[in-house]
This record gives C-alpha cells, structure tokens and sequence, in this order.
C-alpha cells in the first residue's frame, strides 16, 4: 500500500483554537493540509485536525520542528513571540502575517503609534508608566479615561474605564504595562474585515455592528443596520488602508467606533477574526477560506453577502452543559438556523460557538439568531 502524498500545500497555524477547527472544512474543499501547534491534545482543532503536533508556542525549537514542511505559517492567535516569527522567517519559512505587520496586534502603544503616522482616526492616547501619568492624561483629556494593557488582554480583559485616581490605581495594581486612551462616546461600535494577499491584492467585507454584553461580543449584525453609505465606504477604505500601510498578509479585523464626529478605530487582529463567522453561511467566500488563499497568495474570493441580512449569535457557556439535548428543538423549530460548535468545554461565560441565521428583515432574522442562542444556552424561550 502506498502512502499519502497530499495534492495541495500544508499550512501550518500556530494555535489550536476555534479559529484553527473552522479554517479545516474550507482547507479540505481546497485540497489544502492544515496542520496546527496545539498546547494540548484535547485542543479544539486538535480535535478535528490529524496533523496535530503538541508544543509551546512560545519555545523556538517547538515551532521550527512544527515549521518543517509547511508551505506557509499563519496564526490562531497573535502570541507567538515577534523574535521567534523573525527566527522562523530567517530560516527561510514563509510567514503570514509577518512579524512587522503581526506586532502592531501583539503591542497596543505600537499600533497607536503606527494609526496615528498614518492618519487613520484614533482617540487621543499615551504610555503611562505610573498612576500619576494617567492621571496627569485624565486631566488634559477629561475623566473617565481608559487604560489598556500594552500587551494581552481579549474580550474586555486588560481594560479598565476610570472615572477616578483610585480606579487607576486598582489598574495599575494589576502589574503589567499600561497605556492610557481618552474616552470616546461612541453611538455603537463596528467591524470590517478585509484580506490582503502577499502581492497586494485586496478586498473589503460589508461592514458589521457588533453588540457587546460585559466587553464581550455576543450578536453581529450584517451589514450594519442604517450605516451611511459613505461611512461604509471609509470604514472599508481605512481598513484596506491599514492593511497596504502594515503591510499585512492575511485577514485583518479593524474594530470601530461610530461616533457623532465620526469613525474612530479600536483595535486590530490578524487572523479570522468573532467578527466575521458570519460569512461562512452570509458571504461567497467565508473569511476562513479567504485567509487561507491570502496566505498561499491564491486569488482572493468574493467577499459578496448571500443574503440580504445575516445575524451571527455566540454562544457563550452557562452553568447546564448539557447542550446537545436542546439540538433537536432548535433544528425543528428553524430549520435555516446553523449551528457552529466549538469542541470546547462549557463553562460560563465562555465562547463554545455561534449560531447563524440569514433572511430579508433584520428584525425577524435577528430574533431567530437570538430565539436559538438563548434556548440552546439556557433553556429558556425568547
């Protein structure tokens, strides 16, 4: 019996996430091998990936042994040290996103620091190496003001709004780095996705509204209800924008404000990216297979939505576990909806999958997506 030659090229992602397991059914469609670094073997890739290999991360011998026979190494998450990216790229591996362009995910000051050269609108910020420096900030730009951590934090964690010196004092009991960012009022926050392949090919996604509960994201709507076309059209155009100037290869998430002034960015990632589940039912190309054809520097696909109005739900874990059981009434009561999980196991709070419906009103849609969200997590009816 021979053995397996696969057709296509291996990528390789670092991280064993949600993000990982669902770049898998459009790899197998492409004829493309995923193989990923997982912390563990119960990992949620792990679990529907062969090619796993078990390793850290952050040690440089885990990942050139991971690297070796890949045709391309992308990211499940913006972790991995930016020395470690340089050392794989020295040895002749091909990288995507690279280090230059991943840092400014990794390090918030950084990305501050490069939006602002650049001219995308940001709110006023600084480094603030002590309680006093943000206080000092707080009384040029007006309580409260928000520090972040420079490095870490996701889904509200590393955030503190201070409305006080004794609230910044509580975050700078926290011991990592700060920085300090003016408080924007915003009307409500938005998303655009956009690819970019290495060769400069680019595309935009339509603009999203994402809703957050407790700094978590927990419904995205598409596109953003009642969004001014010419504020899609420079939401689109900043995040292509970032993408050419950081010279990112990939996907690239741009979160926003929509303010009264206007549109003011929030944070970046690199990678698929909660915003943007929804174009695996919602969009010709979903972002998972987009990046992979960014990364392997393929044509990039349509970015066109299917339907009208797409609402993604997460899933976020409560205190029953006990999931499946509720399948078959979700299923029979609409049997549009899509179901996405995680393999992950359910605590509370946490992100275990999403669910998707698509339709023509957004209000009816929307009450599907949470109808299902909401029973498959707690049992109650909406």
């Amino acid at each position: 019996m021979s053995s397996y030659s696969p057709i296509g090229p291996v990528v390789g992602i670092v991280g064993a996430g949600q993000l990982a397991r669902m770049t898998q059914p459009p790899a197998i469609a492409l004829g493309v091998e995923l193989r990923v670094l997982a912390a563990a073997p119960g990992e949620s890739a792990a679990r529907v990936i062969t090619d796993t290999r078990v390793g850290d991360y952050r040690d440089l011998g885990d990942l050139r042994a991971f690297a070796k026979g890949c045709a391309a190494i992308t990211f499940d998450h913006e972790h991995v040290p930016t020395e470690h990216i340089r050392a794989l790229v020295a040895d002749g591996h091909t990288v995507h996103p690279g280090a230059e362009a991943l840092v400014h995910a990794q390090d918030k000051a950084v990305m501050r620091e490069r939006l602002t050269a650049i001219g995308v609108p940001c709110p006023a910020w600084a480094r603030v190496g002590t309680a006093a420096d943000a206080e000092r900030f707080a009384g040029e730009h007006g309580w409260p003001v928000v520090l972040k951590a420079v490095r870490g934090g996701y889904d509200g964690r590393g955030v503190w709004v201070c409305r006080s010196a004794a609230d910044v004092a509580e975050a700078f009991a926290s011991g990592v780095e700060l920085m300090a960012e003016a408080f924007v009022p915003f009307e409500r926050e938005l998303a655009v996705l956009v690819a970019r392949s290495p060769h400069g090919q680019g595309v935009s996604y339509p603009v999203v509204e994402t809703v957050q509960e407790d700094g978590i994201c927990v419904e995205v709507l598409a596109p953003a209800p009642g969004l001014d076309p010419e504020d899609a059209a420079q939401a689109q155009r900043i995040g292509l924008k970032i993408a050419h100037e950081l010279g990112v290869t990939g996907l690239l998430a741009v979160e926003l404000f929509e303010t009264a002034q206007g549109l003011v960015v929030n944070e970046l990632a690199m990678r698929p990216h909660n915003s943007g589940h929804w174009t695996i039912e919602g969009a010709r190309t979903s972002q998972f297979e987009q990046h992979l054809r960014a990364v392997l520097d393929l044509p990039l696909g349509s970015p066109t939505m299917t339907a009208p109005v797409v609402v993604m739900a997460n899933l976020l874990g409560g205190d029953d576990p006990g999931l499946f059981k509720r399948y078959e009434h979700v299923l029979a009561h609409d049997p549009g909806i899509k179901l996405h999980f995680y393999g992950k196991e359910v605590r509370p709070g946490r992100k275990i999958g999403h669910v998707t419906a698509l339709g023509s009103n957004l209000d009816q849609v929307r009450a599907r997506a949470r109808h299902a969200a909401v029973y498959l997590t707690t049992g109650e009816y909406t």
